[in-house]
């Protein structure tokens, strides 16, 4: 089913397939952080995060809400829907924490009474800059219609995973969703659902279950995200 490879990305790789409107996602165990200046090599963290993602992703296409997911078909690989990837990412926080906590003056974690959605231009070069709606539609991103839908399509993915999350006794506090565009000219949700891209912290200790453990030099980055898998297959869907 793999053919050649058409991306290679810090933490994942694209394959090519028979099938010209589907992909293979593959996980790789390389971990990166802060712009790919810290690197490190963790064992079993493509198998981790491609089962976290598969799981997340079947539970948004549950409950309605289009993903470019099909499959999990290995330890670390994702079939998926072919998409054109708009550099173009949400970050949807349910408590002020990351960069936006540097940028208000506020603790990491701050309970807020609303969720934040922030547009971010997906360019490592120049750290993936806060954008606002007239900056996207400048850029060619998406049309002002289409950035509202898009707000309401992470409104209502970030309730389900909230839910999905909430069973395993996590909290997802942010995350950030990447959207690509199908051959029909729809927007689905994209990229990867996983510690990598979403601050999880356990319900009653606030224990760090993600890439903050790596980023800030925690420990135990690999059996977090395990904790995680198995959390999250503990539940079924």
């Amino acid at each position: 089913m793999k053919q050649e490879l058409l991306f290679e990305g810090k933490e994942k790789q694209i394959y090519a397939t028979g099938n010209e409107s589907e992909v293979v996602i593959l996980y790789k165990d390389d971990t990166t952080a802060f712009g790919g200046i810290k690197k490190a090599m963790i064992k079993d963290k493509g198998l981790y995060c491609a089962h976290i993602s598969a799981l997340a992703f079947e539970a948004l296409n549950k409950a309605g809400i289009p993903t470019h997911f099909i499959s999990r078909i290995s330890d670390n690989e994702l079939l998926c829907r072919k998409m054109d990837i708009r550099p173009l990412q949400l970050y949807v926080r349910n408590r002020i924490c990351g960069t936006t906590a540097k940028l208000l003056g506020k603790a990491q974690g701050t309970r807020i009474p609303n969720t934040l959605y922030e547009w971010r231009y997906n360019n490592d070069k120049l750290s993936d800059p806060m954008i606002n709606d007239d900056h996207a539609v400048a850029l060619g991103f998406a049309s002002y219609e289409e950035l509202n839908a898009l707000r309401d399509l992470a409104h209502r993915a970030n309730e389900v995973l909230k839910e999905f999350f909430h069973k395993a006794g996590i909290e997802l506090v942010d995350f950030k969703m990447g959207f690509g565009v199908d051959k029909d000219g729809s927007f689905v949700v994209a990229d990867e659902i996983t510690p990598d891209n979403c601050r999880l912290w356990d319900e009653q200790t606030g224990k760090v279950l993600d890439k903050d453990r790596f980023r800030f030099d925690k420990g135990e980055v690999g059996a977090s995200y395990r904790e995680v898998m198995e959390r999250l297959e503990s539940i079924g869907l």
